[in-house]
């Protein structure tokens, strides 16, 4: 059976406040990165499994984000799979 390798990225939703975006950029204008307006947080997953073909496991993975990765609420996700040898 194939090998798949998922990159899944989880970001908030515009609008959704983002604490630890706000720390962040804080933390660059004390490092004195001045010109930095705006960090948004996120999180990224890697995600390595079998499947019969592509599209199996773009399902499967799509199926985990909607049930538990990423909240729908508040944040939105985007993932890539490619077969791995």
């Amino acid at each position: 059976m194939p090998r798949f390798l998922a990159r899944v990225y989880i970001t908030l939703k515009p609008g959704v406040n983002d604490p630890q975006g706000l720390t962040i950029r804080h933390a660059l204008h004390q490092l004195g990165y001045t010109a930095v307006a705006s960090v948004r947080a996120g999180k990224y997953l890697e995600i390595w499994m079998e499947a019969a073909d592509h599209q199996e496991a773009t399902k499967q993975v799509e199926e985990m984000c909607h049930r538990l990765l990423a909240n729908p609420v508040i944040e939105t996700f985007r993932l890539q799979v490619e077969e791995t040898s």
